[in-house]
């Protein structure tokens, strides 16, 4: 008996995780105190059916992935007239767009384009509901999720989307499909994410309400072989515009985008700290009506223009360690110089917004340093 019991638990030692499983650490800044699916056991699924069960439903979870959960297909595609915008003078290298919310025919689409049919995967262009008190947390690099993308929107709050690659949502269309959408939530995580060839917004908080929310050691990979810049680089990086969201983003890599990188309003109050830009063939910040922003102890490296012009918004840009100063009092410490090389300017000293740092949850910030950051992004790195 002694023999069969040995057998039976040795069997299942080979079929179980080893060691701990759930979410790595805790959120700092304004996503503090996330918690996802807490305690709860962690589930593993098998199949995109079971993946999107997990995530939509109303229990509390924790949600491990183990491979690649390809949506590709699951939905069927879609023919339907698109346009070809002003702005792809490049055929197939450039983005085509699906005609979403009129985009094709309202004018957005600029003097000069004109009507082609367009097929696209139907799954990319939704994102997947995801319930409150979640945890997505990947194993090693294996969390895959292909062709769709997730909403966190409509009240669902406490999510944590830790160590997971989102990808390949028609990335030849503009209107292709957002990988993180926030519309109407409170405290989310998004941690060691990586994200790439996405058609529209990698990452876009809407005009709802978002409330708190921490984007920490993620990975925004732009380069793509469709680009609405016609250079390898993804316009549609990050989206900014909730009604008086509290945003941190720290310890980011946000690497050959040209465009919204990201774009800000809405009264959103952004901390962006310890991050990288690298290889943007356009501009990174875009400072739009409403939009309160320190940007300190990041690295700009060949970024043609970190701030586009004009700026309506409020930006703080850590100009010398002297004005820095003035940090300690909201912030609780010194704001961190910025450190550029082979990039345009970035210079903006506007405080008048400071106190809404009061109070609030605020992320620590260290000297610039592109080792640690890129050393420390993305899928695979904790």
């Amino acid at each position: 008996m002694r023999g069969l019991i040995a057998a039976v638990l040795g069997t299942y030692s080979l079929f179980r995780p080893c060691g701990a499983v759930g979410v790595t650490g805790t959120p700092e800044g304004f996503g503090k105190g996330t918690t996802g699916g807490g305690s709860a056991s962690p589930v593993y699924p098998s199949t995109i059916a079971e993946l999107t069960s997990y995530l939509t439903d109303s229990s509390p979870r924790v949600i491990m992935l183990n491979k690649e959960f390809n949506y590709i297909g699951s939905e069927g595609s879609v023919t339907e007239t698109g346009c070809r915008p002003a702005s792809n003078t490049c055929g197939s290298a450039g983005q085509d767009a699906i005609n979403h919310a009129d985009w094709c025919t309202n004018g957005n689409a600029g003097s000069g384009s004109y009507s082609i049919s367009v097929t696209y995967d139907k799954a990319g262009v939704s994102g997947i509901n995801v319930g409150s008190n979640k945890s997505i947390v990947g194993v090693g690099s294996s969390g895959v999720i292909r062709g769709k993308g997730l909403r966190i929107a409509n009240g669902a709050t406490n999510v944590i989307i830790q160590n997971i690659h989102i990808t390949d949502l028609n990335p030849q269309y503009i209107w292709g499909g957002d990988a993180i959408t926030l519309a109407g939530t409170d405290l989310v995580w998004i941690d060691h994410v990586k994200i790439s060839l996405i058609g529209r917004q990698m990452f876009v908080a809407g005009e709802d309400a978002s409330n708190r929310v921490t984007i920490s050691n993620s990975e925004f990979d732009g380069s793509t072989s469709w680009s609405a810049t016609c250079d390898g680089h993804h316009y549609w990086a990050l989206y900014m515009i909730g009604s008086n969201d509290l945003i941190t983003l720290k310890g980011n890599y946000i690497h050959h985008t040209s465009g919204r990188s990201p774009k800000v309003g809405g009264n959103t109050l952004l901390h962006a700290v310890n991050n990288e830009w690298y290889a943007n063939s356009g501009h990174a910040f875009d400072v739009g009506s409403g939009s309160m922003i320190v940007a300190e102890g990041n690295i700009f490296q060949n970024v043609v223009t970190p701030l586009l012009s004009p700026k309506v918004g409020q930006l703080f840009t850590s100009p010398t360690t002297s004005v820095n100063t003035v940090c300690a009092s909201y912030l609780g410490h010194n704001c961190q110089l910025n450190a550029f090389g082979s990039s345009g300017s970035f210079s903006s000293s506007d405080t008048g917004f400071f106190s809404n740092f009061n109070g609030k949850n605020v992320a620590s910030a260290a000297t610039a340093n592109a080792a640690t950051i890129t050393g420390g992004a993305g899928i695979g790195k904790i």
